[in-house]
C-alpha cells in the first residue's frame, strides 16, 4: 500500500463530494437535522397530562384535593364538566388524556371518618401514558390520605404515629429524570451508524453506474487502496459530525458530560469506522447505489432504532430477539455513550465494548477489501 496512491483516491474522492452538494448536504445538513429534530420531538417524559374533571361534591375538601392533581407538573386541568358525555366527549376527541370523578358524597364521608371512592377514566389507546399516568394519581391520593389522617390524629389531641416504613428515593446519573439526558447521546450513536452507512455505500455504487470504475481498475491502485483512500473523506465528515453533535448536545439541549470526552471521541471514532466500512461493503456488493441505499436503511436504520436499546429496554424484549440485538453495533454505542455522558464510566467498564467494535471495524474492512475485484464483470 502506497501513501501516494492511498492520497490520490482520497483527494479524487474529496473533490467528487465537493462537486455534488447532494452529498455534502447528506454528510453534513441531515445528520444535523435529525438530531434537532428527534432532540425535540423525541420525548419519554409523561407529564402535564391534560386532565377533565366533573367535581359533584363542590367543597372545599373536594378543591383541595383537586389542587394537588392542578399543582402538580404530572397534570394539567383543562376541562371543568358536568356530566359523563362532556368527559367521554373530552376523552374521544383526546382533548384530555384522563378524567377524574368525585362524587357528591367525597367530603361528607371523610369528615365521619369513612372511605370515600373517587373515580379516574384513562385513555388507554397509549397504553405507556395510561399507565404513567395511573401510577402519578395513585401517588396524589396516597400523599393525600396521609396528610387527611395526620390532621384528623391531631384533632383529636393525640399525636400522629410514625410511619413503619419511610422510603426515600435517590435517583443517580440522571436526578431530574430527563428523558433528553438518555435521549441524545443515543441519537448521536444512531445518527452515526445511518449516516455513515448510507455515505458511504453509494460511492463504490456510483462508480460503477458512472462507468468511472474502469478508469480506476486500469491503474495500479490496490483493493485495498481504494477501500481505505475512499473512506478517509467520509471519515473526516463523520468526524464533524460528530464534533457537532457533542456540541449540540452540550450547549444546546444542556445534556451533562460526567465522563471523559477522549474517551468519548475514541469510541465514537472507532464506531464511525466500522460504520463507515459497513455501507462501503454495501456498496462493493450491490454496485447498484439505489440497492445499496435501500440495504444500508434497513440493515442500519431499522436495527440501530429498535434493537439497541435506544427506546425499548433490550431486557423487555423476547428471548430470541434479545438474541439479535448482539449482531447490532449501535447497541454498544448507545451503552457506552449513556456511560460516558451519565455515569462517568470509564475504559475500565468499557473495554469490553470498544473490542467488539474494534473487532466488527477490522472484520468489515478486510471483508470490503476481498471483496473488491479489480475486473470488469
Amino acid at each position: 500500500m502506497k501513501l501516494q496512491r492511498l492520497t490520490a483516491i482520497a483527494r479524487k474522492e474529496l473533490i467528487q463530494i465537493r462537486r455534488d452538494p447532494r452529498s455534502l448536504g447528506l454528510g453534513i445538513a441531515l445528520p444535523m437535522l435529525l438530531l434537532f429534530l428527534f432532540g425535540y420531538a423525541l420525548t419519554l417524559d409523561v407529564d402535564r397530562v391534560p386532565l377533565a374533571l366533573w367535581d359533584q361534591s363542590a367543597t372545599p375538601v373536594s378543591r383541595e384535593f383537586v389542587s394537588r392533581f392542578a399543582g402538580s407538573r404530572f397534570f394539567s386541568l383543562k376541562l371543568t364538566a358536568d356530566g359523563y358525555p362532556a368527559l367521554e366527549q373530552a376523552i374521544d376527541s383526546r382533548k384530555v388524556g384522563c378524567a377524574l370523578v368525585i362524587p357528591a358524597d367525597f367530603a361528607r364521608k371523610l369528615q365521619a371518618g369513612k372511605s370515600a371512592q373517587l373515580q379516574l377514566i384513562l385513555d388507554g389507546s397509549d397504553s405507556t401514558t395510561a399507565t404513567l399516568t395511573a401510577a402519578y394519581a395513585e401517588s396524589i391520593v396516597q400523599r393525600f390520605n396521609r396528610d387527611l389522617l395526620i390532621r384528623q390524629t391531631r384533632r383529636m389531641g393525640r399525636t400522629p404515629p410514625a410511619a413503619a416504613l419511610e422510603l426515600r428515593p435517590r435517583v443517580w446519573y440522571n436526578a431530574d429524570l430527563l428523558s433528553r439526558n438518555a435521549i441524545i447521546p443515543g441519537l448521536i450513536a444512531i445518527i452515526m451508524m445511518v449516516i455513515a452507512a448510507l455515505l458511504t455505500s453509494l460511492t463504490v455504487a456510483r462508480e460503477w453506474e458512472c462507468g468511472t470504475m474502469e478508469q480506476l481498475i486500469a491503474t495500479p491502485m490496490t483493493p485495498a487502496e481504494l477501500v481505505i483512500g475512499k473512506l478517509i473523506p467520509y471519515f473526516a465528515i463523520g468526524v464533524l459530525d460528530l464534533t457537532l453533535a457533542i456540541l449540540a448536545g452540550r450547549f444546546i439541549f444542556l445534556v451533562p458530560l460526567r465522563g471523559a470526552l477522549l474517551l468519548l471521541l475514541v469510541v465514537s471514532v472507532i464506531f464511525l469506522i466500522g460504520a463507515l466500512a459497513f455501507g462501503m461493503l454495501l456498496g462493493i456488493v450491490t454496485k447498484s447505489q439505489f440497492m445499496a441505499s435501500q440495504l444500508a436503511l434497513v440493515t442500519t436504520m431499522l436495527p440501530a432504532f429498535l434493537l439497541s436499546g435506544f427506546i425499548f429496554p433490550i431486557e423487555n424484549m423476547p428471548y430470541p430477539i434479545r438474541l439479535i440485538t448482539h449482531l447490532v453495533t449501535a447497541r454498544y454505542l448507545v451503552t457506552m455513550l449513556r456511560g460516558i455522558y451519565l455515569k462517568e464510566s470509564g475504559p475500565a467498564l468499557l473495554w469490553g465494548n470498544i473490542l467488539l467494535l474494534l473487532l466488527f471495524g477490522v472484520t468489515v474492512i478486510t471483508l470490503s477489501i476481498k471483496k473488491f475485484r479489480k475486473k470488469i464483470e
